[in-house]
């Protein structure tokens, strides 16, 4: 077996720095949107990050970011960047940082932590006024322990916890809408297949000061049942669509970045899962399916 010339992951080259040696899922559309964002985002970072699936990407001594890397408890990553961020600030007034060497502070959360568990103490940090940037990968469920149905769980899919005919009873809670109610410095949802959109609204993001979120779905293969290789395609249904509109909130202003000229049938979307399996086999709802289509033609009427 032949030796690696890699000893750590600092000795890494640039492109391998996220996703190597770890045990991410194929085709994972959180790490998609992550390798997306931490891109632009660059190595003066420190990453924040609540128990989830990304926790994968770091195997203790060893973490594939530049930059700086701190584990916290679901609920309790603003509250870490909260620590992590005052700390930087002590430091940078007392002359002992520079201002070159200040680094970014990032969260980095799944839809459990973001929706649900830590909406406490990220509502308490946007209060504070904390500078940091919040990045949500939104795979709709609790996907590092089985895929349970979780605050972002879409209405009607099948989840280890909703295996029912009608799948989850609920609806997914809109965490764009609960941000820019706490009127922070920039609220954005982004996906991983459309990266011009991401970009851009990312390099806007690190520019601003205060509270930000970046808000990304994240078809996941394992707990949305698809094949790894359809996860861009899945992306892009899920935009053209409708069901995931892409937009921005800054300055107390909503303002869609791409509007599909003619939105598919959300069927179209759906069927592509095996989560919504049950809508189509072995007798197709059509009361659940008009249901859904229903939502999301009731959300774009407002805007056309």
């Amino acid at each position: 077996m032949s030796q690696s010339r890699f000893k750590t992951f600092k000795d890494l080259p640039k492109e391998h720095l996220l996703g190597t040696g770890t045990a991410m899922c194929a085709g994972c559309g959180g790490l998609e949107a992550l390798h997306e964002i931490y891109d632009i985002l660059g190595e003066k970072t420190v990453i924040i990050n609540a128990a989830g699936c990304m926790t994968l990407l770091s195997v203790y001594p060893y973490t594939p970011f530049r930059g700086g890397w701190l584990y916290t408890s679901m609920a309790s990553a603003p509250a870490g960047a909260q620590g992590v961020r005052d700390a930087m600030d002590i430091l940078l007034a007392k002359g002992r940082m520079s201002t070159a060497e200040d680094m970014e502070t990032v969260v980095l959360t799944g839809d459990g932590a973001a929706y649900g568990m830590g909406l406490s103490s990220t509502s308490g940090a946007i209060e504070r006024n904390l500078h940091f940037l919040y990045l949500c990968y939104d795979n709709e469920g609790y996907g590092n322990t089985g895929q349970q149905t979780s605050g972002a769980t879409p209405h009607a899919a099948r989840t280890a916890t909703n295996r029912g005919v009608v799948g989850y009873p609920g609806f997914k809670k809109d965490l764009f809408a609960i941000w820019a109610a706490h009127e922070p410095a920039y609220v954005a949802s982004v996906i991983g297949a459309e990266p011009l959109d991401l970009a851009r609204k990312v390099d806007l993001a690190k520019n601003i000061h205060g509270p930000r979120l970046i808000l990304a779905l994240a078809p996941c293969p394992t707990g949305w049942d698809f094949e790894p290789e359809e996860t861009v395609e899945i992306g892009k249904l899920a935009v053209q669509s409708g069901v995931w509109p892409l937009k921005e909130y800054r300055n107390g202003q909503i303002k869609h970045t791409k509007i599909p000229k003619k939105r598919i049938p959300v069927e179209d979307y759906l069927k592509r899962q095996g989560r919504f399996a049950h809508l189509f086999e072995p007798k197709r709802n059509d009361s659940l399916l008009q249901e859904i289509q229903t939502r999301v033609d009731a959300y774009w009427s407002r805007f056309e």
